[in-house]
């Protein structure tokens, strides 16, 4: 039987993201920070795996961000997204984090977005 190459696809980044999870994890004193792109849109997320918590979250979808933005999904979007999460961070006094780039390269986008929140003092 012949799968197509997008059931191949999925499957592939099914086992890379268990191979994350199984090895990542966040704890009270460092949480893990991950990112999710979609199509329109920038997700992030940081996740005390140890009480299995989310602490903070943050997107381009939300309306202040989404006001700064001309697009919610290229390079300017994941640089404020990026500046956006390390504030939250900072008020909630976290200072280091587990950087969780789920199944993407570390580049454009994510290299962006990681770039911007150690600009503003997050530790990774």
């Amino acid at each position: 039987m012949i799968t197509a190459k997008y059931i191949i696809k999925k499957i592939k980044s099914q086992r890379v993201r268990r191979t994350i999870k199984a090895t990542l994890r966040g704890t009270p004193e460092r949480p893990r920070l991950i990112m999710v792109k979609s199509n329109k849109y920038l997700y992030t997320q940081v996740i005390d795996d140890a009480s299995h918590q989310v602490l903070l979250c943050a997107s381009t979808l939300e309306k202040e961000l989404k006001a700064k933005l001309k697009s919610a999904k290229n390079k300017d979007a994941a640089k404020l997204l990026g500046e956006t999460i390390a504030e939250r961070l900072k008020e909630k006094k976290i200072e280091t984090v587990v950087f969780d780039r789920n199944v993407y390269a570390y580049a454009g986008r994510v290299k962006i977005f990681s770039d911007a929140a150690r600009e503003k003092g997050i530790r990774f």
